[in-house]
């Protein structure tokens, strides 16, 4: 049978998940009483909650004798890690735009790293049902993409289909029947290479992702380069430099079937299958023949750009809610995340209970620590820091830059442009989107965004959309202000009394409930000054036998400020924490007790001083 291997690469949101169960559904892999959840390739269930896909799954569909492997790829550049193994084993793109939005950061990004593997893109023109869509606008823009990225003229002659996802159809003109899929069927067999075949005889496979199986332990995937497997064959893995890792049985050869990875007996050059036995290999090593000894090629993946330290919680209520605790069970999570995740990267501090974490940013990192508190962790997370880097030529200190894409009501962009010069941002285009919208695009360091999405939409009151992307390293753009704003802390342990927190609220917003737990050294609310309080959350109304009126008896709370995961690492300082729990996420001074962070400040002050 022939085989086409094809990504299906877009910014977030565009419609890539929507479409390939589409795919699925009109190919006959399904039956037609067949009950199929929506979204189907998102089966991770923090995918679903956020509508988004982390990370990358394989399908197949069989189209007229033609085996069409699909790979559904995260459009967040977060993820982008997952982005550029993948393209090494698919010898075609999908260009999916939506016909509204047009192209975004992350559809460059993709696209950019697919022209530079030489790979023939196919543009879908997506959601042209949509009632503000433009989509002779979007191909025009689609182009200058293309032409910008650098491809070539052979990617350069693209063809063109015009689709909607969510009814199920595609034609290669907006005027054309709009019936089914079969055109983007038949164009993907006949624009899409067959995979090219090493002419060599044993087998070789590069692998591009590594997941665990409670059953099979750890399963490579990857697309076979050359010669064939079978289950039993006893293989080995090749480091990047030619170093024998491991030999190892392959006890599973798995392929993709529809939504299924089931057991094959034989596969073969070109295919995309996943590989059981192995213990030590790991992504972007090379799977062959004992007699191989030449490693395949790995693409370098982006450095990461945010760092984050992962610590034992330490608070009085720790152990209360999880039963993974111990710094010893952290650290093995960690590197077993760091080993199949190549965007992450985990270092031991030299205390030996904290790590360092790093990756692409806030939401990555955030999608891991929300992954193992339900996985039951419990965990001390700091503020997230930039990662510098010294220019090897001038020896000048340089940070990340980020390319920011935003689409405003033309109402807020003052507001905007005012609050991202603030954080050292630079304009470097703004122009009317339509619909009395603008869409500035602007290069700002990353420290400068951190914690800033929440603000940007207060600003735009929830009607701006910002999308950012890795532009570059560059040079040291001098302080950023951080928050203005200290905090309320709890002196004392216990549960939080409603008439203290009522007597508290001309102090600042709350953060928690009556009734919750607190501790010493806890942040209960934010301050209106800039500077730290601590205050007593349990003090309750004294008895008196005088009968008070209802009304007193009675509080009104304003409701607290609840935090999701990404706001509170984001909103943290230095000096403080976020104990993240399987139940709960509190904020929290790094030292508890009050004598201690007296130390701590003088400590900093005298180090400023003295530099």
């Amino acid at each position: 049978m022939q085989i086409r291997n094809i990504a299906i690469i877009a910014h977030v949101d565009h419609g890539k998940t929507t479409l390939v169960d589409a795919l699925l559904k009109q190919s006959g892999t399904f039956r037609e009483n067949q009950k199929v959840e929506e979204c189907a390739m998102d089966s991770n269930e923090l995918e679903r909650e956020r509508g988004i896909t982390i990370l990358a799954k394989c399908t197949s569909i069989v189209w007229k004798d033609v085996r069409i492997n699909i790979v559904d790829t995260p459009g967040h550049a977060d993820f982008g890690g997952e982005v550029e193994r993948i393209l090494s084993m698919v010898d075609g793109v999908l260009v999916l735009v939506d016909a509204a939005e047009g192209v975004l950061p992350q559809t460059k990004f993709v696209t950019g790293k697919a022209l530079r593997l030489g790979l023939k893109p196919i543009v879908l023109i997506n959601k042209v049902d949509r009632p503000d869509a433009r989509p002779n606008e979007v191909l025009t823009e689609i182009f200058d993409l293309f032409v910008a990225l650098g491809a070539n003229d052979e990617q350069l002659d693209f063809p063109t289909l015009y689709a909607s996802g969510r009814q199920g159809w595609a034609s290669f003109s907006l005027e054309g029947e709009r019936k089914d899929l079969s055109p983007l069927y038949d164009l993907i067999v006949r624009h899409v290479p067959a995979p090219t075949i090493e002419e060599r005889p044993e087998f070789r496979m590069l692998v591009t992702t590594l997941e665990y199986d409670s059953f099979l332990g750890r399963v490579l995937t990857g697309r076979i380069l050359s010669g064939s497997v079978k289950p039993n064959t006893t293989l080995k893995a090749i480091g990047q430099s030619g170093a024998e890792i491991e030999q190892a049985r392959v006890t599973k050869v798995l392929a993709f079937r529809g939504l299924e990875r089931t057991g094959i007996p034989v596969a073969a050059a070109g295919d995309i299958v996943a590989l059981a036995g192995f213990k030590t290999a790991t992504v972007a090593d090379t799977v062959g023949d004992l007699s191989v000894t030449d490693a395949i090629h790995a693409n370098p993946v982006d450095p990461p750009t945010l760092a984050v330290t992962f610590s034992v919680n330490d608070s009085p209520l720790a152990g209360q809610e999880g039963d993974k605790v111990q710094s010893r069970v952290i650290r093995a999570r960690l590197l077993r995340e760091a080993e199949g995740n190549v965007a992450i990267r985990v270092r031991e501090n030299e205390d030996g209970d904290s790590y360092e974490v790093a990756g692409r940013g806030e939401l990555q990192l955030g999608v891991l620590i929300e992954t193992m508190r339900r996985e039951g962790y419990e965990l001390s997370v700091s503020r997230p820091r930039v990662l510098f880097r010294t220019d090897p030529q001038t020896g000048q200190r340089q940070e990340p830059i980020e390319e920011v894409v935003i689409d405003v009501d033309e109402a807020y962009q003052g507001t905007v442009v005012d609050k991202m010069s603030q954080r050292r941002a630079e304009l470097q285009e703004m122009r009317p989107s339509g619909a009395g919208k603008s869409r500035l695009v602007l290069h700002a360091p990353t420290r400068g965004l951190i914690g800033y999405h929440g603000e940007f939409l207060t600003d735009t009151r929830g009607t701006g959309v910002m999308n950012r992307i890795f532009h570059s390293y560059g040079a040291h753009r001098g302080p950023i202000a951080r928050r203005r704003a200290g905090v309320l802390i709890s002196n004392s342990q216990g549960n939080a009394v409603a008439y203290a927190l009522f007597n508290l609220e001309a102090r600042g917003p709350m953060f928690i409930d009556p009734g919750m737990a607190v501790y010493e050294g806890m942040i209960i609310g934010e301050h209106t000054r800039d500077n730290d309080l601590d205050v007593n959350v349990l003090k309750g109304k004294q008895l008196t036998n005088v009968r008070t009126h209802s009304h007193d008896e009675n509080i009104r709370l304003t409701p607290p400020r609840k935090m999701t995961l990404e706001q509170a690492i984001t909103y943290v300082e230095d000096d403080e924490l976020v104990e993240v729990t399987p139940k709960s996420i509190r904020l929290r001074k790094r030292y508890l007790l009050q004598t201690d962070r007296k130390r701590y400040k003088r400590q900093v002050e005298s180090e400023a001083a003295e530099a």
